[in-house]
């Protein structure tokens, strides 16, 4: 029997762009695997759209490019939709920690969140290799007779420094993780050029104070529609939810409250303020609230049109990850949605890291294209927009244990799929309060052994 050959581990200059929950756990991950990294964070903080700010753009639409933006979209009340146990990463559980600011509860607030992966850094030492007020203004490619350098050139930005500042460098690697929360999607209708009442982008939705006594059309049937829409009806006179899922369906008031209604989606809107929708019917709103969604948006990253972005879709993407032209040097971690982010960030970070320090092979470029091509034949052939490629949410957990499976790596605590089910089957059943009553005690008692293995682990 031939001995088995483990190949001699490459070492990578990468660059990491963004110290969000994605930037940190590649930043960890790559460190691991003998790469040296810096990680490049706009902010003074780490956390990204963790980041509480009560600013907003300047443009409360965020379609005007020369407005002041602001990267995060929180908003103050936000709390988690997923509980803390299937929230945090495989092998950091998100557990309780009492203390003065800190949030016990299982849905907890997003300052939880942020303290979270602030221990996280911490208890990782991640802070050496991050270089804060630093904007990445480009990213691109070397010339071919210069590739013997390295393969990126990354430049960079202080802030406030000068454009004859910026610092230019070479990468062998660069890990986008840059988020995708920041450039808001606006649902289009005709009318809305000229309807004359506020419109407003939920990336610049705060606290519900500045509705009070106003008529307001929200657009949208995802997670801040469900909690703007609540959180604004105690103070405004009226709140209409339009949604593509309520399509055709009449007006319904919203049980347990008295000014609540969801509608089909928005259809026009015009000069005397009226909103009208797809069943026919109208109010005369103040407001229309966008929470419509956002977009990927990478304007530093150069590439010559071998990834682009057409209609929310980056690609082409062996894996939502690779593009297959430029792997493994460029990577995406987080493009994905509608899943469990940081777990999910972890395992790509993994298979990224020992792809790139040579442990784990990639298919070749023909077959990474090939692979690319027929997730996009079956996205056309069952009619599904090109918006939707990176939402995984029907095969999240075996695309979980596939990345978990190029890492040798054990595959999804079972604890862990059912919970994120038992938790979407409650928010159904109980849709005021799954956050605070729940069902799956034994789920929890699953999760806790786990969490005592790791946090005892010769117990």
């Amino acid at each position: 029997m031939q001995p088995q050959v483990i190949p001699t581990k490459i070492s990578c200059k990468v660059a990491v762009i963004g110290a969000g929950a994605a930037g940190l756990v590649a930043a960890r991950e790559l460190r691991r695997e003998g790469h040296q990294v810096v990680v490049f964070e706009r902010s003074t903080r780490i956390g990204g759209t963790w980041v509480y700010d009560s600013a907003t753009d300047s443009d409360p639409l965020s379609v005007n490019p020369s407005r002041t933006i602001v990267h995060t979209s929180l908003y103050d009340s936000l709390r988690t939709n997923l509980p803390r146990e299937a929230m945090g990463f495989r092998d950091y559980p998100f557990v309780a920690k009492h203390g003065k600011q800190r949030d016990h509860r299982r849905f907890p607030c997003h300052k939880e969140v942020l303290f979270y992966l602030e221990d996280f850094v911490n208890e990782f030492k991640l802070s050496e290799l991050i270089r804060f007020e630093t904007e990445v203004i480009h990213v691109g490619l070397l010339k071919e007779e210069e590739e013997e350098k390295g393969n990126w050139v990354v430049r960079s930005r202080r802030k406030n420094r000068n454009v004859e500042d910026d610092e230019i460098e070479v990468y062998n690697a660069v890990v986008v993780c840059n988020g995708h929360y920041t450039v808001p999607r606006v649902a289009e209708f005709p009318g809305s050029d000229v309807w004359p009442g506020e419109q407003i982008h939920s990336h610049n939705y705060r606290v519900p104070d500045p509705f009070s006594k106003k008529v307001v059309v929200i657009i949208g049937g995802s997670h801040s529609a469900y909690d703007i829409s609540r959180e604004i009806a105690r103070l405004a006179i009226e709140v209409h939810v339009a949604s593509r899922s309520d399509t055709n369906k009449a007006p319904t008031k919203l049980r347990g409250f008295n000014n609540l209604w969801l509608h089909s989606m928005v259809t026009s809107a015009h000069q005397d303020g009226n909103v009208v929708f797809e069943d026919g019917s109208s109010v005369h709103a103040d407001v229309i609230l966008h929470c419509t969604g956002y977009m990927y948006d990478f304007p530093f990253l150069k590439t010559s049109q071998i990834v682009n972005v057409d209609d929310n879709r980056v690609g082409p993407l062996y894996k939502h990850i690779f593009p297959p032209q430029l792997a493994p040097s460029l990577s995406f971690i987080g493009l994905p949605w509608k899943v469990v982010p940081f777990p999910l960030y972890e395992l790509q970070s993994k298979w990224m890291a020992r792809v790139l320090s040579g442990q784990i092979s990639l298919p070749s470029q023909q077959n990474m294209i090939s692979d690319v091509q027929a997730l996009y034949s079956r996205f056309e052939a069952a009619g599904v927009p090109k918006r939707y490629t990176h939402n995984v949410w029907d095969y999240q957990f075996e695309y979980y244990d596939w990345l978990a499976a190029q890492c040798g790596v054990p595959l999804s605590e079972e604890w862990r799929n059912q919970m994120y089910e038992a938790t979407g089957v409650n928010k159904v059943i109980r849709p005021e309060i799954y956050r605070d009553e729940w069902e799956d005690q034994n789920l929890i008692s699953e999760a806790h052994k786990d969490f005592l293995q790791y946090m005892l682990p010769n117990s």
